[in-house]
Parts: structure tokens; sequence; C-alpha cells
């Protein structure tokens, strides 16, 4: 079978006994970087040397059908350098592939920085969804955020330490200078730093540099005080393509937002055009 085996974000002493038993009992290990999994089975104590597979973003699509005949006959355990494989790392078209071929795919659950970073955030757990790292150019960036505004669910995010600034101050223009976040900075390690305020707050903070690896919590859109009439909503919607969201992803969103009907959205906002 194939075993996705989350590993520590941080602290090493994160490491589950399962990991550790997995590790040492293992003949083929397929990971995100040969040389962190070498450097995490001694950290370990783990005397063992496994077969090495390097499986990373450039190259899993190419070697998943490799690793998937592997595990026909061999359990392969799959790391990524820091928490769960496949979520924001790669795993995802290897358990595709292992699924479309009726091998099995289980899990040592553990560390995972989405959820730490949720959970210290001080904002609702209940509803949240993960938007892993922001792209880099900032005008799709800046659309990808005008899409989210009306989201309600908690949002996490990861950033660079380098794009921080950028993207908290994009957050701030997009959500709302208002809206209630926090910076979750080197999570499980020694400078741990969860920071919260605002997002105008929270990029002003940044500006002067941010170190270590990095997570963002944002509220998700609060609900709408009083009903939204149609007319109110296409100009939501309008105001979201104007900033250069795609109609139909500004009426999604303004649709979840308020309750009004997407596909009424779409049609007066193409009217109003």
């Amino acid at each position: 079978m194939i075993v996705l085996a989350a590993t520590p974000i941080g602290n090493l002493g994160d490491a589950s006994r399962r990991l550790i038993e997995a590790l040492a009992n293992a003949s083929v290990v397929a990971a995100e970087d040969t040389r962190t999994a070498v450097h995490l089975m001694r950290a370990l104590g783990v005397e063992n040397r496994p077969r090495l597979i390097a499986l990373h973003e450039h190259n899993e699509r190419d070697r998943a059908a490799e690793v998937v005949d592997l595990a026909r006959d061999d359990d392969v355990v799959v790391l990524t350098d820091a928490g769960m494989p496949a979520i924001s790392d790669p795993g995802f078209p290897l358990v595709a592939a292992a699924a479309a071929a009726g091998v099995t795919v289980t899990a040592i659950p553990g560390p995972s920085a989405v959820l730490t970073a949720l959970a210290v955030s001080g904002l609702p757990t209940d509803r949240f969804a993960f938007e892993g790292f922001p792209t880099r150019k900032q005008g799709e960036r800046r659309r990808v955020f005008a899409a989210l505004a009306g989201e309600p669910r908690t949002l996490v995010f990861f950033e660079s330490p380098h794009r921080v600034a950028d993207t908290l101050a994009d957050m701030a223009d997009a959500f709302g200078a208002d809206r209630p976040a926090a910076v979750c900075r080197e999570l499980t390690k020694l400078h741990e730093e969860v920071r919260r305020g605002s997002l105008g707050e929270l990029a002003a903070w940044a500006a002067d540099g941010v170190r270590g690896e990095i997570c963002v919590v944002v509220a998700g859109a609060p609900s709408a005080e009083g009903p939204v009439d149609l007319e109110a909503g296409v100009r939501l919607v309008l105001e979201r393509v104007a900033a250069g969201v795609r109609m139909r992803e500004a009426s999604v969103a303004v649709a979840q937002a308020t309750g009004l009907s997407r596909r009424d959205l779409y049609e007066g906002a193409l009217a109003a055009r």
C-alpha cells in the first residue's frame, strides 16, 4: 500500500510513534526531498536505510505510475518536508493514480500547519477553507481575493515571508482593513508567534519585515445586516467585476454572502452592463 506519513512542522517531538515505526520498517520511501528524509530519520534515531525515491512537484506526475507499481508489492512510505503529504505538498497525483489502479492508500496522521494555525488563530473554526499559497502575480492575487471577499468561512493561507506584507495589504483592500485576521509564524518552533489584529493593522506590522514560515488566517465575511435586495446585490457583483473578477465568480461570491439567487445576480449584472 501507499502510506502518507505526516512529519513534524517544526518541533521534532511531534513525530508520532507510528511514523518512527513506519520509517524503521520501510523498504521504500518516496520523499519530497531525499536529503530532508535522511536528516529526519537520523534525528529520530532510525537506523533503517530504505530505498529513497525523489517525489516532488516537478516529477510527481511522471513518477506516480512507478511508485504505484512498487506499492503493489511493498509498502511505500510517502514523506513531504513537513506536515501531511498532499496538503499543498506533493501527494495528490500519486493518491489519484493509486486510487485509479486499485492500490490501497492509508495515512499516518500527524502535524498540520493548516489546522494548527486555525486552532490558535482565535477565529471561528466551525467552517473554514484552505486556499494554499496566493499567486505571486499581484493582479491575479487581487482578483482572487476580490472573488473571496464574500466567503463566509474562515480562510487559511500559506505565504512566503518575502511576500506576506504585500499579500496582507492586498487582503486589506479586498476584504476590508477592519477584517479580523491572524499571522501565525514559526508554528511549534522556538520563536513561534501568533499576531492577531485587523488586516490593516497586520499589513502595517508586516511592512517592517517578517521572518519564518507563515500561515495567514482571515475571518470570513460578516453576515449582511438586514436583507440585501437584488439591485444592491447586482452592484456588489459589478464592484467585483470592476476589480477584475469574472462575472460568474463574482455572482457566486455575492450569492453566498447575501442569499440571493446566483442566476438572478448574474443576469442582472449582464443587463446592467
